[in-house]
């Protein structure tokens, strides 16, 4: 499975997300999105889970703290004990044995990551 991690801000919007995922995704055939649980509900990510149509996986913040990132964002180490929202989630929805194919890519805007991980059994 290649899962698509997405990690963004409050106020991203679908643009933000799509770039992410367009720059990350190019040349893999994503078959799930992943991000921590705690944003279901928002709406920018509901459209683009829907106009993608990939099922969207939702990972407990606490199993994002111990997955190993190629990247370290400090606000992310702060909230949720990992390098990389959106590398963590990847990891985590793709399963045991999962690696990450490249680092996180950010949106132009800066309010959206997008990081790709194929993995073993989920």
């Amino acid at each position: 499975m290649i899962v698509a991690g997405l990690g963004f801000s409050s106020t991203a919007t679908v643009d933000s997300l799509r770039a992410a995922f367009a720059a990350a995704a190019s040349n893999h055939p994503v078959s799930a999105l992943a991000t921590v649980a705690d944003k279901e509900g928002h709406a920018a990510l509901a459209e683009f889970a829907a106009v993608t149509a990939l099922p969207l996986h939702f990972i407990a913040p606490a199993d994002l703290a111990g997955q190993r990132t190629l990247t370290c964002s400090p606000r992310s180490r702060a909230s949720y004990g990992t390098g990389s929202v959106a590398e963590a989630s990847a990891l985590a929805a793709a399963g045991s044995g999962a690696r990450l194919l490249s680092p996180r890519q950010i949106s132009d805007d800066r309010l959206a990551t997008c990081a790709i991980a194929i993995g073993g059994q989920k």
